[in-house]
């Protein structure tokens, strides 16, 4: 997956939670499945661009 693709992603999702939060709160299930789900996109991004850049010093 692209950068700017992931980026999207990330962006998208996190706008989702924040939307979903305001409605159902922080603690409802759905609020929880989407904050699951912006990690995932997190940490993906971590694994393949951060850590990718750190190796390369």
């Amino acid at each position: 997956m692209l950068k700017h693709d992931l980026l999207t992603l990330i962006e998208k999702k996190r706008a989702e939670l924040i939307q979903v939060a305001l409605i159902n709160g922080l603690s409802s299930t759905v609020a929880i499945k989407y904050s699951q789900e912006l990690d995932n996109l997190l940490n993906e991004y971590n694994r393949v661009f951060i850590k990718k850049m750190q190796t390369q010093h």
